[in-house]
């Protein structure tokens, strides 16, 4: 009898639980076109504050490549009522943290305050959006910083040029051909004029939208939101027209070369629908199912059972306009790179082909209902999906409903896709090198 009292009484747990995680919240829009996010929760005395911009790399003129990136650096320089170089002091001397990143697709920048320090936050967030100081003393500043970044981060980084070459054979006409650091030559052809065009274009109201969550109160709250943003002029309306790709139709081969490496990559990579489309969450599932854990089915065959992989994954790279799902493996001993592109597609092929078992697409629902309920447990986490369900999906409530489209998916829908998006005659095939360096 305990037994089953305590076997009901984790079930009811396990119920309350799951559904505690729906996160209330209120929206509405100002006059100037800023879209504002209200999420209370008086549970701790912090508070978020957050300005997601639509703006990314894909935004950029073609030969100014980084610039959506570098403004991510260059707007915490100063702003007229924030002296050069004291930002970072002002929020660490408050007890806050805050960051900024920046995609292809939209810019993100937040602040996590003392609940008592949330008029802070508004306050130097409008001061970034209405009296950023851009002088070439900043921009000369922000460049160097951006250079050593990408020598970290990419140039002397292992596997650091991957997606660049992923990205450049994916994509032949859209943006997303590009990486979001850009090339350095055209941040350093780029005039202060060309900078603050950019800057008035896209870092304007009607196209961002503010996110408070945490503890606060909101009538204040919203009080004082007006004050620090209501009098900041819109901007002229952003209307974007990026070319279409043409369909892949033939497998694409290609090599790639990287000095920091000793042990190639293969890499099959399909080009995919983009994050809003349903196709795009059953592809998330498919990824799950091929390589997430030991005990998925590229993990448990090629480095486990056969020993011809050293690592190997599967992931649906999510964008607004496309998605890129991408494939990859490193051999192990003398297995060659055609082994694994083989022993790849054969996992694949099964999902194209054949309907996964019962026992397996429970496992999948099981973890993303975890997943979902991981998603909404901490206030930075709820700040910035709100910002991004709203900004990039267009429906701010996905941040509650989107685990029922999971729920919807069926193993069929899985087949399906599959059988859709990943065809040899719709991937690229990279063969990632070690480049021998040049000797001194």
């Amino acid at each position: 009898m305990k037994v089953k009292l305590s076997l009901t009484a984790l079930l009811l747990c396990k119920m309350v639980f799951l559904t505690a995680q729906e996160v209330s919240y209120e929206e509405y829009k100002l006059d100037n076109g800023l879209h504002v996010i209200l999420h209370q929760d008086n549970s701790a005395p912090v508070v978020t504050t957050s300005v997601m911009y639509h703006v990314g790399a894909k935004d950029e003129n073609p030969e100014r490549t980084g610039f959506a990136h570098f403004f991510e650096h260059l707007l915490f320089e100063g702003t007229k009522n924030i002296e050069r170089g004291k930002w970072f002091e002002i929020v660490t001397a408050n007890g806050g943290k805050n960051n900024a990143n920046t995609t292809d697709d939209r810019t993100y920048y937040y602040e996590v305050f003392p609940s008592n320090s949330l008029e802070l936050g508004l306050w130097m967030e409008s001061e970034r959006m209405l009296h950023p100081v851009i002088n070439q003393v900043g921009v000369d500043t922000q460049n160097e910083v951006v250079k050593e970044e990408k020598r970290l981060r990419v140039d002397n980084q292992p596997y650091g040029r991957f997606f660049e070459n992923v990205k450049k054979h994916l994509f032949k006409k859209h943006p997303y051909k590009g990486t979001t650091i850009g090339k350095m030559k055209h941040l350093d052809a780029a005039t202060l004029e060309e900078f603050m065009a950019f800057n008035k274009k896209y870092y304007i109201p009607n196209n961002a939208v503010l996110v408070v969550a945490g503890d606060f109160k909101t009538e204040a709250t919203k009080k004082m939101i007006s004050d620090y943003f209501g009098d900041i002029p819109k901007g002229e309306p952003i209307t974007r027209s990026f070319p279409k790709e043409d369909p892949i139709v033939t497998q694409v081969e290609a090599k790639a070369y990287d000095p920091n490496i000793q042990i190639p990559a293969a890499a099959i990579s399909y080009r995919t629908p983009g994050f809003k489309e349903r196709e795009a969450y059953v592809l998330n599932m498919i990824s799950t199912y091929l390589s997430d854990g030991k005990s998925s089915k590229l993990y448990k065959k090629m480095v486990d059972n056969q020993k011809q992989a050293l690592q190997v994954g599967a992931f649906n790279q999510s964008q607004e306009d496309y998605g890129m799902y991408i494939v990859y493996a490193l051999p192990v001993g003398n297995n060659t790179l055609d082994v694994l592109v083989d022993e790849m597609e054969e996992e694949i092929a099964k999902i194209r082909t054949d309907l996964i078992s019962e026992n397996d697409y429970q496992k999948l629902q099981n973890k993303f209902e975890n997943r979902f309920v991981n998603s909404n447990a901490s206030i930075e986490g709820i700040a910035n999906s709100l910002a991004r369900y709203y900004m990039l999906y267009g429906d701010t409530e996905l941040i509650n409903k989107e685990i029922d489209i999971y729920r919807s998916i069926t193993r069929e829908d899985i087949k399906a896709v599959a059988s859709k998006y990943l065809n040899p005659n719709q991937r690229v095939v990279i063969d990632y090198l070690p480049e021998e360096k040049p000797a001194n």
